[in-house]
């Protein structure tokens, strides 16, 4: 069960020297993770900035891909604040701009109750008739979704995914044996392989910008249960993923992309540019991946 394919790409917002949405950087960084193995393309995630977007520019990205791809790749937007009436609103706008999908992520500082949770996703996934992916992380957000919460919540016939990203395969495991209906995530890149190993379907992924065809790889390889090829593509990885989360996320990959790929744009602040020696360490792993898998 893969509402949203295996490879997912958190996507980068790319911008312009002056700080706006580059809608052709947009459009062609669309394509290249198409190429290189994403199956959907996640926009105005954390990873796209979406703290310091405007709602108009996140509907803007999802016409900006949805021009690049056309309709054979699925589109989720990040549409969950810590406001529910906010995140309802700009879930409707999404739905009538196309998104195949949408991301609820816990709402953060706030702290909810579990029952708030459930009131707050519950009016997502009530806004349209777009399916939902929940998105737990309690590193950043100080609240995690309790399994009795997530399998409440995956009675309501729009949520159908959750992105894992608590680091406890412990964790991940009572959720798939308690909500099978549910399809896991991996919501931490470094997670993925052994995440899949207790019944995730894939991944909501950073490193997939860099490695895609990698990422992409060692998801089919689970998969298809080749567990050894899986295993080394795991940890062939491994140093890429530690390298990207040195400094605050979405720095590192946008500051790699530039150097790498073509330019991206500098985060917008409060996030501060990638130091060099951080895109040195990128560079170094992304080196090594392609030197054993090319």
């Amino acid at each position: 069960m893969t509402p949203f394919g295996r490879v997912v790409t958190a996507m980068i917002t790319p911008f312009t020297g002056d700080g706006r949405v580059d809608e052709d950087g947009v459009a062609r960084l669309s394509r290249h993770l198409v190429e290189n193995g994403s199956d959907a393309l996640f926009v105005a995630g954390t990873t796209g900035e979406s703290p310091t977007l405007s709602d108009d520019e996140k509907i803007g990205l999802i016409h900006s891909v949805r021009r690049a791809v056309g309709d054979s790749t699925q589109i989720l937007i990040g549409s969950g604040t810590y406001d529910t009436a906010k995140s309802v609103e700009l879930s409707r706008r999404a739905a009538d701009a196309g998104a195949n999908g949408l991301v609820a992520v816990t709402p953060y500082y706030s702290k909810p109750e579990q029952r708030g949770l459930v009131g707050h996703f519950t009016a997502i996934a009530d806004a349209s008739d777009v399916p939902v992916m929940l998105y737990n992380i309690p590193g950043r957000t100080g609240r995690l979704i309790e399994v009795a919460t997530l399998v409440q919540l995956a009675g309501h016939d729009n949520i159908v995914a959750v992105k894992d990203a608590v680091m406890d395969i412990d964790h991940t495991s009572e959720t798939v044996a308690s909500a099978p209906d549910l399809a896991v995530y991996s919501g931490q890149d470094s997670y993925t392989m052994p995440m899949m190993a207790v019944g995730a379907v894939g991944v909501v992924s950073v490193v997939s910008h860099l490695a895609g065809k990698q990422v992409a790889a060692m998801v089919d390889a689970m998969h298809a249960g080749n567990l050894v090829e899986a295993r080394r593509l795991h940890h062939l990885l491994l140093p890429l993923c530690s390298a990207l989360f040195v400094e605050s996320n979405p720095a590192p990959v946008k500051a790699a992309m530039s150097k790498f790929w073509g330019p991206v744009g500098a985060p917008r602040l409060p996030l501060a540019e990638a130091l060099d020696s951080t895109v040195a360490g990128v560079g170094d792993a992304l080196a090594a991946l392609q030197d054993a898998t090319t």
